[in-house]
């Protein structure tokens, strides 16, 4: 199990500005993250736990975590047995979060409470990939019976139809899992952008094309700026972003000395939909660990535009 939440999601970015009249900044210490994940592990953060599970072929992963969401809105103790108007106003404040989905099995939960006596407030965490490999994880909360979910599964449904039945570990999954070693879990680059606690974390291998950042055609319209910034950014290989309650943070791996032009590249680009800088505020930055951070003026907002891939720090060298 993972340890108690303090709820103060993100608290360890180093604050560093562009300016030099500014203050040297002060670095906190921050968790070393493993080198490689070599089996499925449910006291890490979800970022980090799915990884062993998601296939070498997929090129993003989006993981949502429902027990850091409930201690966010203050509802840490809530469960399924809850007072039915307790979890009403839990989800009715979901869509105002940064939450990347809104439950696997909310639009079945009807026939899932009635016929099997399980529902999406069972679920700890959840995780899509996608790519040349697609799929889904669903990590079920201790108290949850799997003789319950197995049941669920053999009837087929909604998206549990076919699914794949770990009731050892609490999970199940789309397909059986990869081998570890043809996992994402077995890549350290990868295993570097993820296991920090967050509602909702993104991780993608690569950058991001311009046209699917700022929309087809606007790069040919940049004005001379703009275009020497792009082509001025260094090459990406991945990127990770874990939105918080308040705080973003994008992991970018080490020693970026684009990083605060990625940090503000927004500032100088084609705006975005929903707009970047509305979403995510006031950006701060840490060449050496490349991280960067953001205030999280929108959090729906800001999950729409990670869902999307509307993130001008991930876009591709110009």
């Amino acid at each position: 199990m993972r340890g108690v939440r303090t709820g103060a999601v993100l608290a360890g970015l180093a604050l560093l500005t562009a300016c030099s009249s500014d203050p040297k900044p002060v670095y906190q210490d921050a968790p070393s993250p493993a080198a490689v994940v070599v089996e499925y592990d449910g006291s890490l953060e979800p970022s980090a736990a799915v990884l062993v599970l998601v296939p070498a072929e997929a090129s993003s992963v989006m993981v949502t975590d429902f027990d850091q969401l409930r201690l966010v809105l203050g509802f840490g103790s809530l469960d399924k047995a809850s007072p039915p108007a307790e979890l009403a106003s839990f989800w009715s404040k979901v869509p105002r979060t940064a939450a990347l989905s809104s439950g696997m099995l909310r639009p079945f939960e009807d026939r899932l409470r009635a016929d099997f006596g399980i529902g999406q407030d069972d679920v700890a965490w959840e995780a899509t990939y996608a790519g040349d490999s697609a799929g889904w994880v669903l990590a079920f909360r201790p108290t949850t019976s799997m003789a319950d979910v197995a049941r669920a599964v053999r009837a087929g449904v909604g998206p549990l139809k076919g699914a794949s039945v770990d009731a050892a570990r609490h999970l199940v999954t789309s397909v059986a899992p990869p081998e570890v070693a043809d996992s994402w879990g077995a890549e350290p680059e990868m295993v570097g952008l993820a296991g920090r606690e967050a509602v909702s974390t993104y991780l993608v291998r690569g950058c991001l094309a311009f046209d699917t950042v700022f929309g087809a055609g606007m790069q040919a319209q940049l004005a001379a700026a703009p275009a020497a910034a792009l082509s001025g950014l260094d090459e990406l290989d991945g990127f990770g972003v874990a939105l918080g309650n308040e705080l973003a943070t994008v992991l970018l791996g080490d020693d970026r000395s684009d990083a605060f032009e990625r940090a503000r590249i927004a500032e100088v680009m084609p705006p975005t939909v929903p707009e970047f800088p509305l979403a995510m505020s006031r950006p701060v930055a840490d060449p050496s660990t490349g991280r960067l951070g953001y205030t999280l003026g929108d959090p729906a907002a800001a999950a729409e535009l990670t869902r999307t891939q509307h993130l001008p720090f991930a876009v591709c060298r110009g």
